[in-house]
C-alpha cells in the first residue's frame, strides 16, 4: 500500500507520583509518605499522509537519541514496512543497545491496526481476550510500607482477596550485609507460609545480590516455599548465560532471565544455552512489538514460555497474541501508594492495582491499534521543553 510518513513528534512531560521516593542508593523506587516523585515520560506521535497517527506513551525509559535517530530515518517512508525499517533501523543502531527502536515500532503498529480499524492482535493473530494478572510489587522500604517480611505476607495475602492469582516480590537487596539478606529470605517463607497454597510466587531481587552464594541461598529459600519463577538475581546485571545456568542447575525454582538482554540473537543463545527456563520480552526494551513477537516465536519453538515484562497497551496486544505465557506484571503496587502510571489515558485503561477483574484477569484493549486513548492536552500542559519535531 502507498502511504507516506510525514511528521514524527517527540514529547516530553512530566507527573507527580506521590507517597513514592528512591532507596538510599537512590535507584530503587520504594514508598516514603514524606516524598512526592516528579517523574517525566516520553509520548510519540507518527503522522502519515493517510490522515492516520500512530501514538504511544512509553510505560519505561529508554534512549531519546536512538529514538530521535528513527524519527529521521522514517521521514518520507511507507508505515506499512515495518520490517524492513526495523531491519535497516537494527544495523544503524547496531553499536548500542537499540532500545530507541520499541517506542516507534509500537506507534507504526498503532498506524496499522487504525488503517485497518483492527486492534493490534487481530493482526497478530489473536489467541486470547483476557489474561491472569500477577501482582509485582515496590522494592522494600524503611518507611511503614513494606518494611517486613510481615508486611509482604499481609500484603499477598490482600492480593489474594483482591483476586490476583500470582504475586512477586521486589526485596530490600542483600549485598549490604548478612542481615539483609536474612531478612530477604525470611520474607520469603513468610510469604510462601502465607499464601503460597493458594497463589503463584515470583522472587525479583532486581540484580542485587553481589555474589552467587547469596543467590543460591535465596534460591534454596524459594525452593524450600515452590516458587514459580527466580528472576535477576545477581550483579552480573541479569547477562551471564554461564552464571544463571550453574544457579538453575543448584534449584529447583526455575529461573526466568533475558529481561537486561538485549536482542532477538542474544534471547535465543541464552535458551539455546539452557541458562533460562523462562522467558522475558517487552515491547519497549525489545525494539518493539515486531522484535518482541520474534522472541514469543523463537521461545515457542524451544517449547518455552515467555513472560512479558511491565504492564501497558503494548505489552497487552502482544500477550494477546501469545500462546506460549502465563501472566500479565501489574506493577508496581504497593498497600500505601500507586503504580508509576502516567495520567494520560482516556476511556477508561489503567494499570492500577483495582484494574483486575473478580477472576484476578486483565482485558486486552479491543480498539483499533493499541486500543487505547491519551490526553494530549494533559501532555501539551505538562512539557517540559518544545517537542522535537521531525518533517
Amino acid at each position: 500500500m502507498d502511504a507516506t510518513i510525514t511528521r514524527v513528534e517527540i514529547h516530553e512531560f512530566r507527573y507527580p507520583i506521590e507517597d513514592l521516593g528512591t532507596d538510599e542508593h537512590g535507584f530503587n523506587l520504594v514508598y516514603d509518605p514524606d516524598s512526592t516523585l516528579e517523574a517525566t515520560q516520553l509520548a510519540l506521535k507518527v503522522h502519515t499522509d493517510l490522515d492516520v497517527t500512530g501514538e504511544y506513551v512509553l510505560v519505561t525509559s529508554t534512549s531519546p537519541d536512538q529514538i530521535e535517530k528513527y524519527a529521521k530515518y522514517l521521514i518520507g517512508k511507507n508505515p506499512f514496512e515495518r520490517e524492513k525499517h526495523w531491519s535497516e533501523i537494527k544495523r544503524a543502531l547496531r553499536k548500542y543497545d537499540r532500545m530507541g527502536i520499541g517506542p516507534i515500532d509500537i506507534a507504526l503498529w498503532d498506524i496499522a491496526g487504525k488503517h485497518y480499524d483492527a486492534p493490534i492482535h487481530e493482526l497478530l493473530g489473536t489467541y486470547r481476550t483476557d489474561v491472569p494478572a500477577y501482582a509485582s510489587t515496590y522494592h522494600g522500604d524503611e518507611n511503614g510500607g513494606l518494611d517486613s517480611p510481615e508486611a509482604f505476607a499481609d500484603f499477598a495475602e490482600d492480593c489474594l482477596e483482591r483476586g490476583f492469582s500470582g504475586f512477586k516480590l521486589h526485596g530490600w537487596g542483600g549485598g549490604d550485609s548478612s542481615r539483609d539478606l536474612q531478612r530477604e529470605i525470611e520474607a520469603v517463607h513468610a510469604v510462601g507460609e502465607r499464601v503460597g497454597d493458594e497463589m503463584d510466587l515470583m522472587y525479583d531481587p532486581a540484580c542485587e545480590y553481589e555474589t552467587f552464594g547469596d543467590a543460591l541461598k535465596v534460591g534454596k529459600a524459594l525452593d524450600e516455599q515452590d516458587f514459580f519463577w527466580y528472576e535477576d538475581p545477581y550483579r552480573d546485571g541479569g547477562i551471564s548465560q554461564h552464571g544463571h545456568k550453574k544457579l538453575g542447575d543448584h534449584l529447583e525454582t526455575p529461573i526466568l532471565q533475558t529481561e537486561h538482554v538485549r536482542g532477538l540473537e542474544p534471547h535465543a543463545d541464552f535458551v539455546a544455552n539452557g541458562a533460562t527456563d523462562f522467558v522475558r520480552a517487552d515491547p519497549e526494551y525489545d525494539a518493539g512489538i515486531t522484535g518482541a513477537m520474534k522472541i514469543v516465536r523463537m521461545s515457542e519453538a524451544f517449547g518455552l514460555d515467555v513472560e512479558f515484562h511491565a504492564p501497558g497497551p503494548a505489552q497487552r496486544q502482544c500477550i494477546a497474541a501469545t500462546r506460549n505465557t502465563n501472566y500479565y506484571e501489574l506493577a508496581l503496587v504497593h498497600p500505601k501508594c500507586q503504580n508509576t502510571q502516567p495520567p494520560v489515558y482516556e476511556g477508561g485503561y489503567s494499570d492500577m492495582i483495582d484494574t483486575i477483574d473478580d477472576d484476578g484477569r486483565v482485558e486486552i484493549p479491543n480498539g483499533p491499534g493499541l486500543g487505547v486513548e491519551y490526553d494530549w492536552d494533559y501532555i501539551e500542559e505538562n512539557r517540559t521543553r518544545e517537542p522535537l519535531v521531525y518533517e
